[in-house]
């Protein structure tokens, strides 16, 4: 299984190109709420059924009241993410990690999805491309260790 980091702008050429084929989406787009509330959903649906939608802002602890989250509440929904990421895996499909600018949210999930199946997320981290945010590595890795 390939798992690829890309932003906002790239997947969105690879959506207008050749967008491949047997893949798994995972994107991250800042939901309507908080002071970035401008960002919206990359629109997957005339290139992929197998998305997977994340609305989540790319924040750090610290910044969970100013947003109305807690550790429990971000990623609410972080078991179903398990779940089509093991279902990715099962049908042989590359996954992409999409977020705004591929660096921070999707390259967390990356290195979670990595870490978990080949052992080598340190790849991502160490990678200077990356910032890979940690609370969403935490909370995608310790999910699929739960499953």
């Amino acid at each position: 299984m390939k798992v690829s980091v890309y932003s906002r702008m790239l997947a969105s050429a690879l959506i207008k190109n050749d967008f491949p084929k047997n893949v798994s989406v995972i994107s991250f787009y800042t939901p309507l709420r908080g002071p970035e509330s401008n960002r919206f959903r990359v629109d997957y649906s005339k290139v992929c059924d197998h998305v997977f939608y994340v609305g989540i802002p790319d924040i750090d602890e610290s910044s969970f009241d100013e947003y109305g989250y807690s550790e429990e509440t971000f990623i609410e929904n972080v078991s179903e993410l398990a779940d089509f990421i093991f279902d990715a895996k099962e049908n042989g499909r590359d996954i992409i990690c999409q977020c705004d600018f591929g660096r921070s949210r999707s390259a967390g999930c990356a290195a979670a999805i990595l870490e978990y199946f080949e052992g080598r997320g340190s790849e991502i981290f160490l990678n200077d491309n990356y910032c890979p945010n940690l609370i969403v590595f935490e909370k995608v890795f310790s999910a699929l260790n739960k499953k």
